[in-house]
């Protein structure tokens, strides 16, 4: 589970990153991030129900994507709210290619 310090729970600071935030986006996710005034990073994460209809396979997604960040938060440089944003063909991939593609957009965006 991802540290509460880390999660960007509240409605208006998510509201505020898809307002004001850059995008960027892979083959299977994309993010929005925007600077914020902490020393930490935090992040969210979306699965809509255009992915899949059962939650359960939105869960394992969803999962799948904060464990990633989990075990490398230290990797990722701090000072920024990240809403990860799950597209079609997450659902069939696997933990490795979550992986590959979340560290592809945080490189791209200079988040990593």
């Amino acid at each position: 589970m991802l540290a509460k310090k880390y999660r960007l729970n509240k409605t208006k600071d998510i509201e505020k990153v898809y307002k004001n935030g850059k995008s960027l986006i892979a083959k299977i996710l994309g993010i929005k991030f925007m600077e914020n005034s902490f020393n930490y990073s935090r992040f969210t994460f979306v699965v809509s129900t255009k992915i899949h209809k059962k939650s359960t396979k939105r869960n394992l997604a969803k999962r799948r994507m904060r464990e990633t960040i989990r075990t490398n938060i230290k990797l990722i440089k701090p000072g920024y709210d990240v809403i990860f944003l799950a597209r079609q063909g997450i659902i069939d991939a696997n933990y490795e290619d979550i992986k590959s593609n979340i560290f592809y957009v945080l490189k791209k965006a200079g988040l990593c």
